[in-house]
């Protein structure tokens, strides 16, 4: 008996010996390659997520890595059926709001799922781009517009792998992310608000440095375009929320308040701008979006204004269904906006 148990486990050595030493066996990890210099990205394989209608979406792409700080990512929605050449299709950029200091790029408003909102807005043959941007307990203005800026200059740095136009992008952003978007389109060729130039020279940061932010329409969600009228006693932002974005010591100056309001950048050749607001708003002055309407027009800029009744911030209605019916109705208006714009 005993003979027989150890004849059994001599064939079960056996035969794992003949698979260690058969061609079945694992093949030994090949030589790490090794760089001449430093490598600082990120070769971790991709996430790739499928949408409805052929969208795919590629999650956490890394698009600027900043001294100091955790790298900066974006979520990446690409329009079905596209083309490996530059050309293909405009660009969205969504910009999350948060009073400057909390949310991510996946949230907007009471959207319960809002990337497969981006992905449906990618399905009319956009490149749907969301992204994360320091926030003001991270870092002081000019920080995060410079991050919405560095992530268009990347996309369009890599028109051909996103299938990208280069010549068509748009900014789109709710509350403090509608600010942002409204700065980053109004704000073309302002050095101050560029981003800052890559301490380590690298083939990516030469064709980033080439890149232009300008881009070629903006919606807001509402949104902030002055903040000097944001600290008195009307409604609206806290003015410890805009002292802790801008980095102030107590009171901001007013030229600190002017430099980061979209107001002080307004141009007649301004890109069109589409602002959404709810009339009964209690945490951003609904003047604030009629009063920059007013201002673009007045200087001959392309500004129309949807103003929703009867809800507040993030279109919260008085009931679930009111805040359903403002919320696609912005969304339809949104979508109907980047479509004219594009011509698409």
């Amino acid at each position: 008996m005993i003979f027989g148990t150890w004849n059994a486990w001599s064939m079960v050595l056996a035969a794992g010996l003949a698979y260690i030493t058969s061609s079945n066996a694992p093949a030994a990890p090949s030589a790490p390659k090794i760089d001449a210099s430093p490598f600082l990205g990120d070769h971790y394989p991709p996430r790739r997520i499928e949408f409805p209608d052929g969208v795919i979406s590629f999650a956490d792409v890394a698009y600027a890595m900043i001294p100091g700080f955790r790298p900066l990512t974006l979520d990446v929605y690409l329009a079905p059926k596209r083309g490996p050449t530059v050309g293909s299709s405009p660009l969205v950029l969504y910009i999350h709001g948060g009073g400057w200091s909390n949310g991510h790029s996946r949230q907007s408003g009471a959207f319960d799922d809002f990337p497969r909102v981006l992905a449906s807005l990618a399905a009319r043959g956009y490149v749907v781009a969301s992204l994360n941007y320091r926030l003001s307990g991270e870092a002081a203005f000019p920080a995060a517009i410079q991050d919405v800026k560095a992530a268009i200059r990347f996309l369009r740095a890599h028109a051909t792998e996103y299938g990208v136009d280069p010549s068509k992008a748009l900014v789109w952003g709710g509350s403090a992310g509608g600010h942002l978007a409204a700065l980053a389109a109004a704000s073309c060729g302002v050095k101050e608000l560029e981003p800052a130039p890559s301490a380590q020279a690298s083939p990516e940061s030469a064709a980033l440095a080439q890149q232009s932010d300008c881009v070629q329409g903006a919606v807001t969600w509402y949104g902030i375009f002055d903040l000097a009228t944001m600290v008195g006693p009307s409604p609206g932002v806290s003015p410890p929320a805009i002292a802790k974005f801008l980095g102030c010591n107590g009171a901001c100056e007013p030229g600190k308040l002017q430099n980061a309001s979209p107001q002080h950048f307004i141009k007649a050749d301004m890109p069109p701008f589409l602002l959404v607001h709810g009339a009964a708003d209690k945490t951003v002055d609904p003047k604030q979006s009629t009063g920059f309407r007013d201002a673009v027009s007045a200087a001959g800029g392309r500004i129309s204004l949807t103003m929703i009744p009867d809800v507040d911030h993030s279109f919260i209605g008085q009931t679930p269904e009111a805040t359903r019916d403002a919320s696609l109705l912005a969304l339809k208006r949104t979508f109907e906006f980047i479509d004219a714009t594009f011509k698409h």
